[in-house]
């Protein structure tokens, strides 16, 4: 498949960047094409524009300063997502990505009453985001009740990409983890990964 690693952590010597270059690994063994779309790396802006914003509700929308990372995005068939989790939310960088490159006549379709939008982003067959988080397991499932999980799962694939298998991995506790815990998590990444 055609796979899109979506990298969102302005450190390059991240655990996210860890896990980035295990999923990386696995998916260039399992014979996939991979492209990457480091978001820092790249100088990515996440602000939506004012042009943008105001040709949301146009026949077209101006896509003219994203349309190298929209290119991307339709090309792929696979998507994988790796970033950290800050006060339970995203990345600014990622949301902004979120915010510029799944937009109307891209990843959806406004409907002419504007009710529920209509998705477009039918070439997307698999779906994973690869998080880390401080804090621990209970506090994001019980307390928080996986807020992203639920955004991607609904509001972006589930509405965009409704045809698309989507997965989430999280490392919990990332700020004080030995070295063997983050290799046994890449491990379990790459595991899923093979089985694409």
């Amino acid at each position: 498949m055609k796979c899109l690693v979506v990298i969102a952590h302005p450190d390059s010597n991240s655990l996210c960047h860890a896990m980035a270059s295990a999923a990386i690994a696995a998916l260039t063994e399992a014979g996939h094409e991979v492209q990457i779309e480091d978001l820092y790396e790249s100088g990515f802006s996440p602000p939506l524009t004012i042009a943008e914003r105001q040709s949301y509700y146009h026949a077209s929308f101006d896509a003219a300063a994203v349309q190298p990372q929209i290119e991307r995005l339709l090309a792929a068939e696979a998507l994988i997502l790796v970033f950290p989790t800050w006060w339970f939310g995203f990345p600014a960088i990622l949301k902004g990505w979120f915010d510029r490159v799944w937009a109307p006549g891209i990843a959806y379709d406004h409907a002419s009453d504007l009710g529920p939008i209509k998705p477009r982003l039918y070439n997307l067959r698999r779906a994973l985001a690869v998080t880390s988080l401080g804090s621990p397991w209970w506090v994001d499932r019980f307390v928080m009740r996986q807020p992203l999980k639920r955004i991607l799962s609904t509001a972006l694939f589930g509405v965009c990409a409704p045809t698309c298998r989507f997965e989430m991995l999280s490392l919990y506790k990332a700020e004080n983890l030995a070295a063997k815990e983050v290799q046994a998590f890449c491990s379990r990444l790459q595991k899923a990964l093979v089985k694409w």
